[in-house]
Order: structure tokens, then C-alpha cells, then sequence
């Protein structure tokens, strides 16, 4: 072989390997990142106590109420609007829930349902795949809420663990406030709610149906709400633009108040939770601010 076709086949063979180390490197490089609008729940016991109408309220008399500490959350919609002209439904509808027939009526599938811890990622979606548009209010339909409440029982004093189902309807087959299974196999309305506490090293379970949840709409007079549909209202901390041509991350951080957010009524007078005696009232969420970082 002379010096030229050793030549022509080094030269061929540098091509092959460049371009083979070329392709190779481009499969392996991670694409780049899409910036992501991201949902996480946050809970303040210091936040304005609202009623259903986004109006501040007081404990009524007779009533005792405390602000649990939470330990989860589970939500089953999520919207942001436009102006509180926005109709429900009529705004940027970004997430919903998976749902079943399984139990008879449409309701939340408990089992597919994501449940996360305050600060964690609830829900992300590409901002690309948002509408472009300025948003001032946010809908957050809530499904499921597990806290700890401090309680009385035969004089002696414990703490329990409320799973509290406030959906508009929720299917479930077995769910565990803490320790303790709760077997169900069948829809349960707004308001079924499970105790767990653990007495003297038994675990007991109790369960019940609050009469009323209460789901603050500072703008129901001109963008009401379904009752029963748990969806509740609140204003952005300053107006949420989006271009599409967004470069990073946006964070909105759903801050609900938990300021005396379960409620009984209080036998006693004491502003002690103390069942059988004292019964459950209202265990919904007493208001949203949606905190946007960019």
C-alpha cells in the first residue's frame, strides 16, 4: 500500500471515530432542564381565621377550636385565574385528580391520590405548557388533610391523629390515619374524617361526618363556588405573568391557614377537645395565600 492510500485510510477512519465519539456524547447529554411552575403547600397558624365567605371570623360561643399541627396534605384541583370574574372552570386549569365510578358516584380515587408533606413538591408542570397570560387568583380544591390534636379522654390527656377527608366525594379502600388501617371499600362525602390515638399502648380508632367544612371565597360574590366542591379561593401576593419564554423555575407556595381550623362543640367551656362529650363541627382549611418566587 503506498503513502497515499495509507493516508486516505487514516484520515476515513479519524472521520468514523470522530464522528462516533460526536453522537455518542450527544446521547449521553442530559437535554436541558424546562423551567417548571411548581405548586407546594405551606400552613400558618397566624394567618387571618376566614369563614366562607373570605371574611374574617371568630370561634362562635359554645365552641372550642385549635390549630393542629399538620403533618400531610393531598389536593384534588388546581386553577389560576385570571380576575375574580373568572368563573370556576373558566380559568387556566393546570391539574385534577385522578376519579372513579368504583364506589357508585363520580369522587377522588384516595388510592391514586398524592399526598405530600408541607414544602415538598406537590405538583410541576412545564411552564411551556401553561397559557400565556397574567393570573391574580388561584383555586386549590383540597381532598385530604392529616394532622395531629391534642385531647382529653377519661382525665387524661393524649394526642391524636385526624385523617379528614374534605373532598367534594372520595373513594377508599383502606387508609391509615397513622398506625391503625381503616378499611372503607366505598365512597365517603365531605366531612368523613377517622381519630387515632393510642391509649395506654392500645390503638383506637373512631370515626364520624362533621356537619359543615368551611372553604373560604373572598370573590364568591362574583365567582361562586359548588358547595360540597371544597375549592378554595385566594389572591395571588402580586400578579403571576406568564410569557412562555420563562428561562427558570417559578414556585407558588400555597400557604393555608390553620388558625383554629378544627372546631368542635365544647361541652365543658374549656377549649378542651374531649370526645365523646365534645363533637366535631368543622375541620376545613380557614384560607389561601398563594406566594409566588421567581
Amino acid at each position: 500500500m503506498n503513502l497515499v492510500k495509507i493516508a486516505t485510510v487514516f484520515f476515513v477512519s479519524a472521520l468514523i471515530l470522530s464522528a462516533c465519539k460526536d453522537k455518542t456524547e450527544e446521547e449521553n447529554t442530559p437535554a436541558p432542564a424546562s423551567p417548571q411552575l411548581i405548586f407546594k403547600f405551606a400552613f400558618d397558624s397566624t394567618q387571618v381565621r376566614l369563614n366562607n365567605f373570605g371574611q374574617p371570623t371568630t370561634v362562635p360561643a359554645g365552641h372550642g377550636a385549635l390549630s393542629p399541627h399538620f403533618n400531610s396534605i393531598s389536593s384534588h384541583y388546581i386553577e389560576l385565574a385570571q380576575d375574580s370574574l373568572t368563573l370556576l372552570g373558566a380559568g387556566e386549569i393546570l391539574y385534577r385528580a385522578p376519579e372513579t365510578n368504583a364506589g357508585g358516584s363520580l369522587a377522588i380515587d384516595f388510592n391514586q391520590s398524592r399526598v405530600v408533606h408541607e414544602g415538598e413538591t406537590f405538583y410541576s408542570v412545564p411552564i411551556s405548557d401553561v397559557n400565556p397570560g397574567t393570573y391574580r387568583w388561584l383555586r386549590v380544591s383540597l381532598a385530604y388533610q392529616n394532622y395531629d390534636v391534642p385531647l382529653r379522654a377519661s382525665g387524661f390527656d393524649f394526642t391524636g391523629t385526624l385523617a379528614s377527608f374534605i373532598g367534594f366525594n372520595s373513594y377508599i379502600t383502606t387508609f391509615q390515619p397513622k398506625n391503625h388501617p381503616v378499611i372503607v371499600n366505598g365512597n365517603r362525602l365531605q366531612g368523613y374524617w377517622a381519630f387515632e390515638m393510642n391509649i395506654f399502648g392500645t390503638d383506637t380508632v373512631f370515626q364520624g361526618q362533621a356537619p359543615g367544612t368551611t372553604v373560604p371565597n373572598p370573590i364568591n360574590a362574583t365567582s361562586p363556588v359548588p358547595a360540597g366542591s371544597c375549592v378554595v379561593t385566594g389572591q395571588l401576593n402580586g400578579p403571576l405573568t406568564i410569557t412562555g419564554s420563562e428561562t427558570h423555575d417559578i414556585v407558588v407556595t400555597v400557604s393555608l391557614s390553620n388558625n383554629k381550623s378544627f372546631e368542635w362543640t365544647d361541652a365543658n367551656g374549656n377549649n378542651i377537645y374531649e370526645p365523646p362529650s365534645d363533637t366535631v363541627v368543622d375541620m376545613g382549611i380557614r384560607g389561601l395565600i398563594p406566594y409566588v418566587t421567581y
